[in-house]
Formats: C-alpha cells, sequence, structure tokens
C-alpha cells in the first residue's frame, strides 16, 4: 500500500520496528529523505533521533566506484581488495580523503550547527531510510557505525525488493513492504519530493 508521504511512512515503519527493537535504541536517519520517516521509528521507540552522515570515497577518475566511505567521529573504511587490485597509491587515497572530509564536515555544521553527534558506542543503532534500492549508502552508514563502536545495527526502511538482504553488513534487516513489481523507491509514496535541508534541521531541532 502506497503512503501518503514520508511522514506517515514513518509511523507504519515505526510500529514495526517497535515490535522487533528494545525501547530506546538510537535511531538515525540518512539525510535528506530518511530523516523524516526516521523521526517517526524513533517516536514509535521513545528513542533519541540523530542523523548519519556518511561520504562515499570515490575512485579517481571513477567517482562512482566507491574504493571506501567515511563517517562522523574520524571513521574511516575502505575496500582493502579493490584498492590492492586497482592499484590506487596512498597520496591519491589521502587527497580523495581530504576532500570528502571536508564535504562531511560541511554537511554535519549545516544539519547539526555545533551539536556534536551522539556517541553510538556499545549501543544498539536503528538506520532509517525511506526505502531500499541497491542499499549501498546504508552498507556505508553500517560500516562507519561499526567503526565508531555500535554493538548492534539495524537496518529499518518502508519499502525494500523482494530479495534484499542487509546481511552482513546489518544484524537485522526490518522493510515493511517487498513489492513483487518493485522498480523504485518513489513508487511507495504519492508524495515523495525531495527534502529540504531546513526541514531535516528542523526535525533534528524538534527532538533534542
Amino acid at each position: 500500500m502506497r503512503a501518503r508521504d514520508r511522514v506517515e511512512a514513518g509511523v507504519r515503519l515505526g510500529a514495526l520496528v517497535a515490535t522487533r527493537v528494545p525501547r530506546r535504541a538510537l535511531v538515525v536517519g540518512l539525510p535528506r529523505g530518511g530523516v523524516p520517516v526516521a523521526a517517526g521509528v524513533a517516536d514509535a521507540l521513545g528513542s533519541p533521533l540523530d542523523v548519519v552522515l556518511v561520504r562515499k570515497l570515490g575512485v579517481p577518475g571513477h567517482h562512482e566506484l566507491a574504493m571506501g566511505a567515511i563517517g562522523e567521529r574520524g571513521a574511516v573504511v575502505w575496500n582493502n581488495d579493490l584498492v590492492a587490485r586497482l592499484g590506487i597509491g596512498e597520496r591519491e587515497r589521502a587527497k580523495v580523503l581530504a576532500h570528502e572530509r571536508d564535504e562531511l564536515n560541511r554537511r554535519a555544521r549545516l544539519l547539526r550547527g555545533d551539536d556534536s553527534p551522539v556517541d553510538v558506542t556499545g549501543l544498539t543503532v536503528v538506520v532509517v531510510d525511506d526505502g531500499v534500492a541497491t542499499g549501498a549508502t546504508a552498507r556505508a552508514a553500517a560500516s562507519v557505525l561499526r567503526a565508531a563502536g555500535a554493538a548492534h545495527v539495524v537496518l529499518a526502511a518502508p519499502v525494500g525488493p523482494p530479495d534484499f538482504d542487509g546481511a552482513p553488513d546489518f544484524d537485522e534487516t526490518i522493510i515493511d513492504e517487498r513489492p513483487l513489481g518493485f522498480m523504485s523507491v518513489g513508487q511507495h509514496y504519492v508524495d515523495f519530493g525531495e527534502v529540504p535541508d531546513a526541514d531535516v534541521v528542523a526535525i533534528l531541532e524538534r527532538r533534542r
């Protein structure tokens, strides 16, 4: 059944997640579209809400191909097999890393202001997006959360492909609907408009 918008999808998903995840787990949304959904999940769990900011580390000259990912608090994950196979040197990696770190910090200041990310050490963390297609961004988020010390990482989304399996990146995957004719996340919504940064900031501020 199509959701009216991300807010309605978050309410539905929150009711499902609440039956499977301990109360007070930390809920983090993937900006930007995942944050309104994550707000509904956080409300259902009575949990704090944050964002998880990740940046892909693209192969020089082939930026769509990820050789790793970074997150806040200095988390860095490399695809060592790919780096070795392509012979990507330390200097090239350092240049990409510095560029993406600057962009990550810019996004963090925009969305959080002076606030620090929540410490995830030892926590169950629920990563929420507005839907799963390939799951690449969510997997990157899982990697950086584990690098930051998260003990148990769950993926939650309103919709995804019937055959999507988040393992081994996620300890559990909760997807509300898996339509047989899945083609895109937007199919699940009546209103799938872009979520402005200002809306993300407002959602986070209301829950601080």
